[in-house]
């Protein structure tokens, strides 16, 4: 590998101002220990002197052996007009007693006269006395110089001497920040490149994303040598987010052989990720570059055709390397390539059967056609294969299903379900409540086949999605649902298509179930 670049990762401060972002102080703790492992160099934990938990953060961290990665404390410069050693900002930074601290200070002067409602010369003595006093504390102090390239683009000279400022006062490392997020690559390249003629000091670099360039002016920077770059995991960040660190770490290792983790360690970073989203309550967004479920999933025959003979003709890494995996997906778009694909990895045979997979082909375009999806359903379409080869057995045929929805008096809305069935030349009637048609449908169901089918047990449905088809057809639309189905090996999904939103889930619960029981 070539020169090192320093990871430093703002998600448990800067990620959480997001909407919809919150962590608890275990989440804070377990993503603190999970980035560890990636092999991070620094995390900010939070800023002490804002809340309770980020103060019990610091307190908790201490007790927990890290392998790499340094806790930083997040805080801002003195207030206006007070001695440092009084500010309650700059006392709790001392508390935490982190090796690391972070101190935001003001780079353009629109800030320093509008947000401070100071002078200029007292933001700057604000930088000076704060990381002087935590320099004989014996801190590593990183500045923030917060709006500095639109401070630059104003005013130069300002922006410039407060890095001169927070230099001579002995800061480790000052971080050139595009806080707005609005600063475009080129302005990026060249304030970096004036910069860098006048500072001496380890230069930083932190973008967020308003213009959609967070990522590529983190690239930009550590190009031009820049050795310290932060982000958050996931681009999660106020307003547009923060540069993504799933993206940027990548980059810099697999495209730049640029050293920020190592390559083993890099294949946890798919997992991280989604681990991260768990925790935030979010869905991983399945587009994100590197660690999204459909950066390498190709749809296209074309594409298929060509990744079969060789994974470069569209695949710019091999997913491997992030921790992620190839997707072929089964739709309408499908040629022949699609589905021997999927026969050769489901190792349902027949890649050779012409005949048979242009009859595959067909049926699943005829499905789609009535609105059946089969991208996110992969058990429904392994069980379509196993039907047109023959090695499909029914299980169980439906006599009927009822299922019916009560409000009662006392306020509770009561969903219970019947179901007649004849599994194995017997007849099984079954009546369960749920929370919800679908979910009392489930219970029975299951109710039904338990005696006989005990490893049901060990099945979960995982997710459930609906989809209206055609919304200007009211309540007449067609309803798609979609089932995630899970058990300690495996995960898959099926899907059910009808005008009744109960049929088209009974038939995706159906799948699901028949699935199971023919793995």
């Amino acid at each position: 590998m070539g020169r090192q670049v320093r990871i430093y990762d703002a998600t448990l401060r800067d990620g959480t101002q997001a909407e919809g972002v919150s962590f608890s102080l275990l989440d804070k703790l377990e993503i603190t220990q999970e980035l560890d492992k990636l092999g991070l160099d620094y995390i900010e934990g939070g800023n002490p002197a804002s809340n309770p938990k980020d103060m019990e953060f610091f307190e908790k961290i201490k007790k927990i052996s890290l392998k790499k990665v340094k806790v930083s404390a997040f805080s801002m410069t003195r207030r206006r007009d007070r001695r440092v050693e009084e500010d309650p900002n700059i006392r709790a930074l001392i508390k935490a007693e982190t090796e690391v601290v972070t101190l935001v200070g003001k780079s353009w002067i629109l800030h320093v006269e509008k947000a401070l409602r100071t002078n200029k010369e007292e933001n700057l003595r604000m930088i000076e006395d704060s990381i002087n006093f935590l320099k004989k504390r014996g801190k590593e102090v990183i500045f923030d110089a917060e709006h500095f390239f639109d401070g630059y683009k104003d005013n130069s000279q300002y922006a410039l001497k407060t890095l001169e400022v927070a230099q001579t006062a002995g800061a480790d490392c000052l971080v050139l920040c595009d806080t707005n997020g609005g600063s475009m690559s080129f302005e990026i390249e060249k304030i970096i490149k004036e910069v860098q003629k006048e500072i001496n000091s380890p230069l930083g670099m932190h973008a967020h994303n308003d213009a959609g360039v967070g990522v590529a002016n983190s690239i930009i920077a550590a190009r031009l040598g820049i050795g310290h770059i932060q982000g958050t995991m996931n681009g999660y960040g106020e307003r547009c987010g923060n540069a993504d660190l799933c993206s940027i770490i990548p980059n810099l290792v697999l495209k730049l052989g640029i050293d920020c983790v190592c390559k083993e360690n890099l294949e946890s970073l798919t997992r991280i990720s989604h681990f991260v989203s768990e925790l935030a309550n979010l869905s991983p967004d399945g587009h994100q570059s590197y660690v999204g479920k459909s950066a390498f999933a190709h749809k296209g025959g074309m594409h298929v055709s060509a990744i079969s003979r060789d994974k470069r003709t569209y695949e710019h890494i091999d997913p491997e390397l992030v921790g992620n995996k190839r997707r072929v997906l089964v739709s309408e778009l499908a040629g022949r390539s699609n589905v021997l694909y999927k026969l050769k990895e489901k190792e349902l045979g027949l890649e050779e059967d012409t005949l048979l997979s242009k009859k595959i082909i067909a049926r699943v375009k005829e499905l789609e056609n009535q609105g059946y999806e089969f991208e996110g359903a992969e058990g429904s379409f392994e069980l379509l294969v196993k039907k047109a080869k023959g090695r499909y057995k029914k299980l169980f045929d439906l006599e009927g299903f009822r299922v019916t929805v009560e409000k009662r008096d006392d306020g509770r809305l009561i969903s219970e379900a019947t179901v007649k069935l004849k599994l194995k030349g017997k007849i099984v009637h079954t009546v369960a409540e749920g929370n919800g048609p679908v979910n009392a449908l489930d219970k029975a169901l299951r109710k039904a086949l338990k005696q006989e089918y005990p490893e049901l047990s060990q099945m979960h449905l995982a997710d459930y999605k609906v989809r209206i088809l055609d919304a200007r057809a009211g309540t007449r639309a067609k309803t798609r649902v979609l089932i995630e189905s899970s058990d300690k090996e495996d995960r898959w999904g099926t899907v059910g298509v009808s005008p009744n939103i109960i049929e088209a889930s009974w038939e995706a619960l159906i799948d699901s179930i028949e699935y199971k029981l023919l793995k």
